[in-house]
Order: C-alpha cells, then sequence, then structure tokens
C-alpha cells in the first residue's frame, strides 16, 4: 500500500500551468442574482446523454448560487475575448456582477442560465449532481441546449497567460 504523499500546492500549481486549458465562463442565474466565474477545468462526461462538468473554487460563498440554482452554462471563449475573461476572473474585485454581465452579450435558451450568445460553443445545463472535492465544487450537468458562434481561435490558458489555437 502506498503512504499517501502531499504534494506542496505551490508546486502543483506550477506543473499544472504547464497544461493547456479552454478558457471558459461558467455562469447561472437565481432569483435576480446572476453568478460567472472565468475557469479552465471543464471537460465532456458523457455524450447520451450529452452531459459536461466544470469545476468552481467551493471557499468562494459566491458559488453557492450554482447549488441554489439548479442550472448552469458552459461558454467556451474565443482568442478575442480576454476582456470576458479577465472580468469574470475576479482580477478586478471591484466589478460588480452587472458590470461583468454589461461586457458581453447574454441570452437564455432552456434552463435561464446566462449564455454568451458570441461563446464558440455554449452549453445550457440542468444540474444534475454537485460534489465538493478537496478545494473544488464539481458541477455535472445535463446539457438542455447548445449554441454556437462564429468559428474562430479558441482562447487557452497555459503558463499563466492567454493563448490562442
Amino acid at each position: 500500500m502506498l503512504d499517501r504523499l502531499v504534494v506542496d500546492p505551490s508546486l502543483y500549481r506550477d506543473a499544472m500551468s504547464r497544461y493547456a486549458g479552454h478558457v471558459q465562463i461558467v455562469t447561472t442565474a437565481h432569483e435576480g442574482e446572476k453568478r460567472g466565474v472565468t475557469i479552465t477545468a471543464a471537460c465532456s462526461v458523457s455524450d447520451n446523454p450529452a452531459m459536461v462538468l466544470a469545476c468552481v473554487n467551493a471557499s468562494n460563498p459566491k458559488n453557492a448560487i450554482f447549488e441554489r440554482s439548479g442550472r448552469f452554462a458552459l461558454n467556451t471563449l474565443s482568442a478575442d475575448q480576454i476582456d470576458l475573461a479577465n472580468a469574470f476572473s475576479g482580477r478586478d474585485p471591484s466589478l460588480t456582477s452587472e458590470q461583468r454581465f454589461a461586457i458581453g452579450n447574454w441570452q437564455e435558451l432552456v434552463t435561464g442560465a446566462p449564455v454568451l450568445s458570441d461563446a464558440l460553443a455554449a452549453f445550457d445545463c440542468r444540474l444534475v449532481e454537485l460534489k465538493v472535492m478537496a478545494t473544488h465544487m464539481i458541477l455535472i450537468g445535463e446539457v438542455m441546449g447548445v449554441t454556437f458562434g462564429e468559428t474562430k481561435p479558441a482562447l487557452l490558458y497555459m503558463d499563466r497567460s492567454y493563448r490562442a489555437l
């Protein structure tokens, strides 16, 4: 049996910074309140039924809205949407939710979660499971609607900076 080794969190983050991730904004809305967070931890779970997962920081009390709402949208950003990625990243904590959502053009599809109209692809999801794992909440959603924007280079994050592909 292997003994549990504890990897230093900063060492882990340095290693993960070399892992290219697509940049997305995960959004939700509940009782008139909207929430959006820039993430790179998201992926497909299944195509039948269509399901995705997204990870958000569990220590931020504002992220509890994802569970209360029971819905979320996963919005894939293009390389020309760095301003949106920055706005929803929390780098500028003075921005209100209203100011962040004023930057893009948003619509609703099926669930009522905010969907970025010109996202490369957006997945409108019903939350089917939420699991807290260490520092993050894993949101698993059944895709209820999909929309596509114009085909453009994708926005990636690697080596602690944005890249285009």
